[in-house]
């Protein structure tokens, strides 16, 4: 009988704060429930921003699908916060965000 390795496809989110920035720190891959992860862990932390620059750590994001996307493109949209990125996928998700986010500002009335 041949064993079949089950991998689990998670993503941690690290949040380090102070007093004049958040980082929001991602590892693994943004998708599905981890994206709704990311969705409660931004609407628990949001309040708390004020006047805090945020940033968004990509480097070690190896995935997104468009739920990931769309929640990257949420608060990018709301903060304009700075996406880090060191790989040529994540500046490929960084792209996608800012690109579509400028395009929602533009559309709007």
């Amino acid at each position: 009988m041949a064993w079949r390795r089950k991998s689990r496809h998670t993503l941690r989110i690290t949040i380090q704060e102070s007093e004049a920035t958040t980082e929001i720190k991602l590892e693994g891959r943004l998708a599905g429930l981890w994206a709704a992860e990311l969705a409660r862990t931004w609407a628990e932390i949001a309040p708390l921003q004020n006047s805090r620059k945020l940033s968004i750590d990509l480097r070690n994001t190896t995935y997104a699908d468009a739920s990931g996307i769309r929640i990257l493109r949420d608060i990018h949209s709301r903060t304009g916060a700075e996406l880090v990125t060191s790989t040529p996928w994540t500046e490929y998700l960084a792209e996608e965000v800012t690109r579509t986010s400028a395009n929602q500002v533009d559309q709007e009335p």
